[in-house]
């Protein structure tokens, strides 16, 4: 959008005009008022008033109601906390809880009372009881319905169908229905005050109806961290919604206690079931301990361990004392072996045997008195032969002694060697031990902790069941917190009704408006027309209103035609050059039937009145409708001798024997005079004969002849015949109807004057509503006519 356009619409936008535009509709809107508060007093007179139940309820935490669930959070069974209360509404509204309070109440079977236009329901001591046979579990999911007449305390009329005769039964008889036997008993205290009543009883699924007080039913907290709750119920009968609302509560409460018992119930079946288990575990838990020491041969493993490390080193010394001893004794056999002559071997050199240590000592003193001996004498002194026998001898058995030492020393080092790797797998093995034993030990305390613990619970868990307490805590039953209703507010009805009958003629009048592409007066027509100048308006007339200004005229039209005459005189003086007398005015409009040859005859009577010489032309030689205005008593045309008979503009173009004279009729219309120009007879060439060059003297003689000349054209949208002779005319007057000439019809001629196609252009609104004259009626005309008072529609 340009900001032109932007700027066209802010000028538009008038915001007296907007209301302007509704205030004048206001006897509309005094009707639909009128209208809609008596559609608020029939919906109130016939509307069933709802009362508000209240109650309030406080949620008690389950830590100290004591359920037994608190076991299972302590084991971590189970994982969460309490319930929040937002659940607990959830469990408060549950389907389930309705479903209970409407079996206890009965609340799916209804009695109600008819009457004239609405029923009412009997809910507390109805006239009747009616008892089902059936089972309930048929009764809860059936749909009934059927009709009583009270005729007197024994018998009643009994149909199913509203309108169906009545069938008389008698009380206390069985019943035969589509869901059952029903059996139905009059209820004494009652009876004599609905006598020859009619009674309407319904009978709806449990399901249902539990649905439909479970949508009804208001839940909710006082604050987001609040244990209160609110609970609140609308219903035509008061006591009926404090007893849904008490039981509900009662329900709630009584499951809750349900609840806890089962849980509790539960936790000591689980816990007396863990005793038994645990009982069996902790004995073969036991007897496991018993057979880990028997087999190991264990008594206590920390005393055992340091013995065996104490006879270990002990052990272990012995064994390298034996080692040792070995080594010398074998290194002393292979000296011995090894030695080929009589040569001294090593004396003491730690062998713990005195029999290889006094052998070994002999020999050596025999081998050094033989070399004493050899020193002085030869081997062969039988001294010395006989010292090499003895020395042979003892070399004999100091081998055999040190092969027997050798052996036995064997023999003890593998004895100790085994006893030290006995007592190095015991050593090694005790941390082994003392870890699978603390094992068994850890699970044998574990094991008896649990059942210590469980035989608590259990305990526990009995006080609990005995001890099991309501989940909430009633603060206020449910009581009537308002003796008036809820519903319907008489005064929210009474302004809703008004300001809905007030929004129906206002979406009318909106409607219209916006779909409106209508000009309808001279207001709306300057806001498409800035620049051009509106002369006037005309007011709508009625069929028997005279359609022709008299002499002193002092109607709205001859008001109208004068302002048009006065605001055209001003318009012709100052566009007036030197030379010219700028009289010849066009009157034309976009389509016919806008009123153009209307304005024509009636601007020329106008200004006929003052005196000026006027000439009437009609140039519309297509659609001549000159003719038919001047007809009547009251119209008079004067004889002239110079004029011929029938003929008008059309002949004087095709005929150029004929003079301006010839075609001008003298007029006395209501004692005004004028010359008339009737279009001819019509052409079969119009455009073309427009085009003759004698056109051009008729308006030049005439506008010389005559003050003002009035031209009534063919419509511009239509036919080409105005813009052909438009260049003859000083002012052009276009003639738009409101409620008929469309908004973008205006833009037709504005845009031929900016093509310089016509000039001296000029608006006048035709058949414009008298309450729309001047700015939307508020500056409308009223002098000629009397006005009826506001309150007169």
């Amino acid at each position: 959008m340009s900001v032109d356009s932007q700027n066209n619409n802010a000028d538009n936008f008038d915001l007296k005009d907007i209301i302007n535009e509704y205030t004048r509709h206001w006897k509309w809107f005094v009707f639909s008022g009128i209208i809609g508060l008596t559609m608020a007093y029939l919906n109130l007179r016939y509307t069933t008033p709802e009362y508000l139940i209240e109650a309030k309820i406080q949620i008690i935490d389950d830590k100290s109601s004591g359920s037994g669930l608190g076991l299972f959070q302590e084991m971590e069974l189970m994982s969460g906390t309490n319930a929040a209360v937002t659940d607990e509404i959830e469990i408060i509204n549950s389907r389930s809880n309705f479903i209970e309070v409407v079996k206890r109440l009965g609340l799916n079977t209804k009695i109600m009372a008819q009457g004239k236009i609405m029923e009412k329901e009997l809910y507390n001591n109805p006239p009747v009881k009616i008892n089902f046979i059936a089972a309930d579990s048929i009764i809860n999911r059936s749909k009934f319905e059927f009709y009583l007449e009270l005729t007197s305390p024994t018998v009643f009329g009994y149909t199913v169908e509203e309108n169906s005769p009545l069938r008389p039964l008698a009380f206390g008889k069985n019943i035969q229905t589509p869901i059952g036997g029903m059996v139905i008993t009059p209820n004494a205290e009652e009876f004599e005050r609905y006598k020859n009543a009619k009674l309407r009883v319904v009978v709806n699924p449990v399901n249902t109806v539990a649905q439909a007080y479970r949508d009804k039913i208001r839940i909710s907290s006082n604050e987001q961290v609040s244990n209160i709750l609110n609970i609140s119920l609308n219903d035509p009968i008061k006591e009926k919604a404090i007893q849904i609302i008490n039981e509900l509560i009662l329900t709630y409460n009584k499951n809750a206690i349900v609840d806890k018992r089962e849980i509790a119930d539960r936790t000591s079946n689980f816990i007396d079931d863990r005793i038994a288990e645990i009982y069996g575990s902790l004995s073969t838990v036991d007897q496991s301990a018993e057979d880990f020491k028997t087999n190991r041969g264990l008594t206590d493993i920390a005393s055992e361990a340091n013995i065996n490390l104490n006879v270990g080193v002990a052990n272990q010394q012995e064994l390298a004392n034996m080692r040792t001893q070995l080594n010398i004794a074998a290194s002393m056999k292979d000296i011995v072996e090894q030695q080929e002559g009589f040569e001294i071997v090593p004396g003491n050199i730690g062998l713990n045997d005195p029999a290889i240590i006094s052998t070994t000592s002999r020999y050596n003193e025999l081998v050094l008195e033989r070399k004493r001996l050899l020193k002085s004498s030869n081997e062969k002194n039988p001294v010395i032969v006989n010292l090499d026998e003895q020395i042979k001898g003892l070399k004999r058995n100091m081998q055999s002694s040190l092969n027997s030492t050798v052996d036995n020393l064997g023999l003890q080092v593998n004895a100790l060697s085994g006893q030290q790797a006995i007592f190095n797998s015991k050593i090694y093995s005790s941390p082994k031990n003392e870890r699978a034993l603390r094992d068994i030990t850890r699970q044998q305390q574990t094991t008896e902790q649990l059942y210590l613990y469980l035989l608590q619970k259990r305990e526990e868990a009995q006080i609990a069941v005995a001890s099991t307490s309501p989940k909430t805590k009633v603060i206020d039953y449910a009581y009537n917190s308002d003796p008036l209703p809820i519903s319907p507010r008489r005064k929210v009805v009474y302004l809703a009704f008004l300001v809905l009958a007030g929004l129906v003629p206002f979406s009318i009048i909106y409607g219209a408006n916006l779909l409106d592409n209508k000009v309808h007066n001279m207001h709306s027509l300057e806001k498409l027309a800035k620049n051009i100048p509106i002369l006037g308006e005309l007011p709508r007339l009625a069929s028997k209103e005279q359609k022709l200004i008299v002499k002193e005229d002092r109607s709205v039209l001859a008001e109208s035609l004068r302002i048009i005459r006065t605001n055209l005189d001003y318009l012709i003086k100052t566009n007036r050059s030197t030379g010219s007398k700028n009289n010849i005015i066009f009157i034309t409009s976009s389509v016919p039937g806008e009123g153009k040859s209307f304005l024509t005859t009636n601007l020329a009577m106008i200004i006929a009145s003052t005196n000026k010489k006027v000439l009437l032309l009609g140039a519309d030689v297509r659609n001549p409708q000159l003719n038919s205005f001047f007809k009547g008593n009251e119209i008079d045309k004067m004889p002239s001798k110079n004029r011929k008979r029938d003929v008008g503009l059309t002949e004087y173009l095709y005929d150029n024997t004929l003079e301006v004279k010839d075609i001008i009729s003298p007029m006395l219309v209501f004692q005004e005079t004028m010359d008339v120009i009737y279009s001819g007879k019509i052409p079969p060439n119009p455009a073309e004969l427009l085009m003759n060059k004698r056109i051009k003297d008729l308006f030049e003689e005439i506008s010389e002849a005559y003050d003002y000349v009035i031209v009534d054209t063919a419509p511009l949208m239509v036919v080409t015949d105005t813009l052909l002779i438009s260049d003859y005319a000083n002012h052009l007057i276009y003639v738009s109807r409101a409620g008929m000439t469309e908004k973008k019809a205006i833009q037709y001629p504005i845009k031929l004057q900016q093509d310089s196609k016509i000039k001296g252009l000029a608006f006048v609104v035709n058949d414009v509503k008298v309450s729309n004259l001047g700015y939307g009626g508020k500056y409308g005309y009223g002098y000629g006519k009397s006005q009826k008072k506001w309150w007169k529609f």
